[in-house]
């Protein structure tokens, strides 16, 4: 059997990934030009790690030698549960409910990989999951798996921004995708109006200082910004309002992908139980969960804010 980009699309399918494109090896000068104006800006933050070598990010090829192809790959994780709205809850981010993505998605493409190299044994591959220095929005929009929307989120038609994003370097031509999907967002100012910081900026432009999610899981500071704190709408880790109320997520649907279910049917938790969380207990509760990004002292400090700007403040 030949290699080609319908088997790795075929193959693809059936590990268990939502969308496949494929596309030419080449650098990316105008998205290099906007990563380094953001970076300018200071829109990362206290992320010094995103500073680093931006070149790679813009070209696959030095980060990956001998890359030739992008197999630009998406994995739905929407499942259809709710927050629980009571105030003495924290909310979780919808991606962290279940299982840590960056090993659910490494494995199906250990798996993907191990499937192409049964049929073309030489080839070369490099995966890029998150936390490769790698423009997986940029790609994912070349390889035409969806537009990016003014959120700064990848958008499909038929499944909405509830994805996440990787790829597959191959250093092997092969037929190539043209499809460009067209920006649907038009008029519509739905994220930007309804984010409490306007961590949106301006359209397609976050800054990170302001975001929620980067407050929340990123910062490191012992203590909650106030302007953040005063405005986080019970998130205690990560924050989904961007994709909550955009227009096209009226078209998510389940993903087939049960480790994305949330754990012990949790997606808020007791401000009171992050609180006393014991280290030991951390540790078990998160295990190989996205949520340890946050660190205990991170959960802890967030739980604080929060409690404190509820009306009236909570004693932890």
């Amino acid at each position: 059997m030949k290699l080609t980009s319908k088997t790795i699309k075929e193959l693809a399918a059936s590990t268990g990934i939502d969308r496949c494109g494929i596309v030419r090896a080449v650098d990316l000068p105008d998205e290099e030009d906007r990563f380094r104006e953001w970076l300018a800006r200071g829109y990362q933050a206290s992320m010094a790690w995103i500073e680093r070598e931006p070149e790679k990010r813009a070209d696959p090829r030095i980060l990956f030698p001998g890359c030739r192809s992008v197999i630009a790959v998406a994995l739905n994780y929407f499942t259809p549960h709710e927050h629980d709205a009571d105030t003495a809850k924290g909310k979780i981010s919808r991606y962290a409910w279940g299982d840590d993505y960056h090993d659910v998605f490494r494995d199906k493409l250990k798996l993907l990989v191990e499937k192409i190299h049964e049929i073309e044994p030489d080839i070369k591959t490099k995966i890029c999951v998150d936390t490769t220095p790698f423009m997986d929005k940029a790609w994912a929009v070349r390889a035409g798996i969806g537009w990016l929307g003014k959120s700064s989120n990848v958008i499909t038609t038929d499944l909405g921004s509830w994805m996440f994003l990787g790829a597959i370097l191959v250093d092997v031509e092969l037929e190539y995708d043209d499809l460009v999907v067209a920006d649907h967002c038009g008029t519509c100012t739905a994220c930007l109006d309804a984010c409490p910081t306007k961590a949106i900026t301006e359209p397609y432009v976050v800054d990170a200082a302001k975001c929620i999610s980067y407050a929340t899981i990123e910062l490191r500071d012992e203590e909650m910004p106030p302007e953040i704190g005063a405005k986080l709408d019970g998130w205690l880790y990560g924050c989904d309002i961007c994709q909550d109320v955009c227009p096209w997520n009226r078209f998510e649907k389940p993903t087939a992908e049960s480790r994305f279910e949330p754990r012990e049917r949790e997606t808020s938790l007791s401000l009171g139980r992050v609180a006393n969380l014991e280290h030991e207990d951390y540790v078990v509760r998160f295990r190989k969960s996205a949520i340890k990004r946050a660190k205990l002292s991170g959960l802890k400090r967030n739980a604080r804010a929060l409690a404190t700007n509820t009306t009236p403040p909570q004693t932890l």
